[in-house]
């Protein structure tokens, strides 16, 4: 799921392309993408972008009389941009808004279709969307520090709750803690002050950077193939794989259709996090230590 240096990225490109221009022509494939019935759509044509924004992981298109588009791309949706004159891309687009100089359209893979677009008119009815999360980008470290002591929840679920922090997902927030050199499960109400800053300082530079990178891998254009997982991140998607840091082997905590992933040296004092599935097949042979692990693998 695109997060907040993806959706940045993005956000810049559709500037580039559509602001200041009107939209001609809106055509819905998949009448499941859109959720609301009220503004009708037709109320959008020829109406002029007047900007880009963000809500959380939402990208929000803003027209002429306080009219909105806010689409949520979810894990597989992903936006494409044609000029004027190229190939329509038919019924493989859920929908293709047409602007007097070229179209955008939206595509997702798989058969699971849960990208969403609402269409909402007023910004009181657009703020109703905001889940309310910190910019950690836009705030102190005092206001960081209260927010995130507010309530008391492991770092990863603190980082990844959208009513906590805003735009940081599952692969952003492995990157985050691997930076701050703190356990994904440690509690956010037992921080020590230094840690709190080292988190503070990662959540800033981890976002900044990544940003900054994708921006220069995407250039102009549009960024269609938005990935989670890329060879150059320290942990997230590098289960198995050395540490960039100390060359330990990067472990993982799976759930449901996630996982979480970790460097037991730099981030937990060498101890091997509890793995829902596996751990419960192994039970009291469960390794606690990176040591211990070796050996069960036979890398010792």
């Amino acid at each position: 799921m695109p997060e907040y240096p993806d959706i940045t990225v993005y956000i810049e490109a559709l500037e580039q392309r559509l602001k200041g221009h009107a939209l001609t022509e809106i055509k819905i494939n998949n009448p499941f993408l859109l959720r609301t019935a009220e503004p009708p759509r037709e109320e959008f044509l020829n109406m002029v972008v007047k900007k880009i924004q963000r809500i959380g992981k939402r990208i929000v298109i803003g027209f002429d009389n306080d009219l909105w588009m806010v689409f949520h791309l979810m894990v597989a949706g992903r936006f494409h941009w044609k000029a004027t004159g190229a190939k329509s891309p038919g019924k493989s687009a859920l929908i293709i808004l047409h602007f007097d100089n070229g179209f955008l359209y939206l595509t997702e893979a798989g058969t699971k279709k849960r990208a969403s677009l609402h269409l909402i008119k007023g910004n009181a009815q657009l703020l109703s969307l905001d889940p309310g999360g910190l910019n950690v980008l836009n705030c102190t470290q005092d206001e960081f520090s209260q927010r995130l002591a507010h309530s008391n929840h492991t770092l990863k679920r603190a980082l990844t709750d959208p009513h906590i922090f805003s735009g940081i997902g599952n692969a952003y927030s492995d990157e985050i803690l691997h930076a701050a050199e703190l356990s994904p499960i440690a509690m956010t109400q037992k921080l020590s002050p230094d840690e709190v800053k080292r988190l503070y300082d990662a959540c800033q530079s981890t976002l900044v950077l990544w940003t900054d990178r994708l921006r220069t891998h995407y250039g102009d254009r549009i960024p269609e193939k938005v990935t989670a997982f890329r060879p150059d991140m320290a942990a997230h998607g590098r289960y198995g794989q050395p540490c960039p840091v100390c060359g330990t082997a990067i472990q993982r905590i799976r759930y449901a259709t996630n996982e979480t992933n970790y460097c037991p040296t730099c981030q937990t004092e060498g101890r091997v996090l509890a793995d829902r599935a596996l751990s419960r097949l192994l039970k009291k042979d469960w390794p606690r230590t990176v040591d211990e692990l070796e050996k069960l693998t036979g890398k010792n």
